[in-house]
């Protein structure tokens, strides 16, 4: 293979890499999933959801988002990133800044052009998704608690958009995009955890910094009550009572998180502790097999 062609690999594999390729996938199967179980309550065949252009659209639009977020996260943690994980920074490595830029521009401007074909409010939250990550990236990041809500909220919508176009379906996503927001602010704050020590250096203001590990932790265990205890309110109060078999498979994992998060002190064990939300999102999302 020559120079050249091993230089495309290397930067094709580092552009996917920046991009988080596996957590768009995530992403876009959840969606799917929410398709074909909930929307289609399991009914639909493959080419009846193929041929829905609009759900294809949305699952663009919201994976494009999601990309040009994790590239502008990217591209302002750079200093950060190369003291909290210096293995994983491509950014002025392998592919120049200004690829990150460019590219950041291209995938937002194409994911509102396909809003546009969704309806105004759809148009409305991916525009102002775009804005607000760049808010993010450059400032709510570093600020203690506002920017893990802010990407929570984002990670929720992204599961409750399918709504905008299929009202009837608006109970049963409400449930999951609530799952999804409390489990997605767990990891924000784990991840910020195990980054404290680039964190730290460069200025940051976030949680463990502000408060240590020890509160941090013990605010955690707030928002794990907090999350148990909305949804038992929408398992018993809000006639979604179907949902009690989204218990089987995310809730032995969630315990597990809890008893793991007693013991953790190091960068590496809070590694291990945001991979687990990981599989925790995947576990709920898989749940959706039982409805």
């Amino acid at each position: 293979m020559s120079a050249s062609k091993k230089h495309i690999k290397k930067s094709v594999f580092a552009f996917l890499k920046l991009i988080r390729t596996f957590n768009l996938i995530i992403l876009g199967f959840t969606q799917y999933m929410c398709r074909y179980f909930i929307i289609g309550g399991g009914h639909d065949s493959i080419l009846t959801i193929a041929k829905d252009w609009k759900f294809f659209l949305l699952v663009l639009c919201t994976v494009f988002v999601a990309a040009a977020g994790y590239i502008i996260n990217d591209y302002y943690d750079i200093k950060i990133d190369l003291i909290n994980k210096p293995k994983r920074v491509v950014l002025g490595n392998v592919l120049h800044r200004r690829v990150a830029m460019i590219s950041h521009f291209i995938l937002n401007t194409f994911a509102c052009l396909l809003a546009l074909f969704l309806g105004w409010k759809i148009f409305a939250i991916i525009a102002g998704t775009t804005v607000l990550m760049w808010f993010y990236a450059n400032q709510l990041k570093r600020t203690a608690l506002v920017g893990n809500l802010l990407i929570s909220v984002l990670t929720g919508l992204s599961v409750f958009l399918p709504a905008f176009l299929y009202h009837p379906t608006e109970a049963t996503l409400s449930f999951y995009a609530c799952f999804a927001f409390f489990i997605s602010l767990i990891r924000e704050i784990i991840k910020d955890m195990e980054d404290v020590k680039g964190d730290e250096e460069f200025g940051c203001r976030t949680l463990p910094i502000v408060w240590g590990i020890r509160k941090t932790k013990i605010f955690i265990y707030a928002v794990s009550l907090a999350f148990l205890l909305s949804l038992s309110y929408m398992l018993f109060y809000a006639n979604t009572s179907i949902q009690f078999y989204f218990l089987v498979l995310p809730g032995p994992l969630f315990i597990w998180l809890q008893v793991q998060l007693a013991k953790a002190d190091t960068s590496g064990q809070f590694l291990q502790l945001s991979h687990l939300c990981k599989w925790i999102m995947v576990a709920g999302v898989f749940s959706m097999i039982l409805l």
